[in-house]
């Protein structure tokens, strides 16, 4: 079982239009483990959904974890239950730091672009290459300044210099994509986070400017879910078990109706919670937490998403 850490809220601000800011610490404030520029952190909350939210704080701070969680209209629970729930003296349990999305402090320049509540884990870049001296620059693009967070924090960081807000109703304010990603595709990485359709604007025009993929680096906080398809069967090969997956059902509901229970977390295929190893058949990855290549490996699946194309699926359960 991976490890688990009690902590408390110490602090809960509202900023913006619905964006709660939360500090955790530890009960006897004491140092909490190391975390680099892009972690995330599992909270397993009151309501006993678990979900992942990035650390937006400064790496630098072994004190304290800080999250900012938007009240999502079409929540499943998770940022509902974090809104109601985690008040100032709560305790809770959290995973222990884990990255996914890296920064590569290699680069030249390095490019935050950040969209609504997608500004989280550019924060905590931003203080790391600060603090690293490194070229850097910080888009925050949203609505409106009155729903933003983080507003005043930005405002009085140290890098406050290269930080550019870009706001709906401020047209004035608008971001020229292209004149910011012009000039040193070569050695420049780009860095986004935010909804689906504005993540695939930004990396569909890096990739027209010419940036190679691998400088392209993005963290998904949603994705839409497709289950549909031909029926296929699934084989647990510890336990010899078989189920058929139907069409409309995730491979994890299948393994369910047969006893064979699989940790479970976001049920989109963002955080990676589910993965199995695949020992035969070839997947189908409906899923956005794989990268390319380890998709073409072919010998790993997400199971609350992806698919079969082949008429049958081993897994290593």
């Amino acid at each position: 079982m991976n490890e688990l850490l009690n902590v408390v809220v110490l602090k809960r601000v509202l900023q913006g239009d619905d964006v709660v800011v939360i500090d955790l610490a530890r009960a006897d404030r004491g140092n909490l483990p190391t975390f680099e520029a892009g972690a995330h952190i599992d909270v397993h909350l009151p309501s006993s959904l678990i979900r992942q939210y990035s650390l937006c704080g400064d790496p630098a701070d072994a004190g304290i974890y800080r999250l900012g969680v938007l009240k999502d209209p079409q929540s499943r629970g998770g940022s509902a239950s974090v809104h109601q729930e985690l008040h100032e003296g709560v305790q809770v349990n959290i995973s222990l730091p884990r990255n996914h999305f890296p920064l590569d402090l290699s680069a030249e320049r390095s490019i935050l672009i950040g969209g609504g509540i997608g500004i989280t884990p550019m924060l905590a870049m931003a203080y790391a290459l600060e603090a690293k001296g490194k070229a850097f620059e910080m888009h925050y693009c949203a609505r409106s300044r009155s729903r933003s967070a983080f507003l005043e924090e930005l405002e009085r960081s140290k890098f406050s210099h290269v930080v550019h807000l870009h706001f709906d109703d401020e047209p004035e304010s608008k971001m020229d994509l292209k004149r910011v990603l012009s000039g040193g595709q070569e050695t420049a990485h780009i860095y986004t986070c935010g909804p689906k359709g504005f993540m695939e604007w930004a990396i569909s025009n890096a990739l027209e400017l010419g940036y190679p993929d691998a400088h392209i680096h993005r963290e998904y906080f949603q994705a839409d879910v497709d289950t549909d398809g031909v029926s296929f069967e699934v084989v647990a090969a510890r336990s010899g078990k078989k189920v058929t997956v139907t069409a409309g059902q995730t491979i994890h509901q299948a393994l369910a109706e047969v006893g064979i229970a699989i940790e479970i977390s976001c049920e989109q295929g963002v955080c990676g919670t589910c993965l199995c190893d695949v020992l035969e058949g070839e997947p189908d990855h409906r899923d956005v937490y794989l990268t390319a290549d380890e998709k073409a490996d072919n010998d790993t699946i997400l199971v609350c998403c992806s698919r079969s194309k082949s008429s049958r699926l081993v897994l290593d359960i």
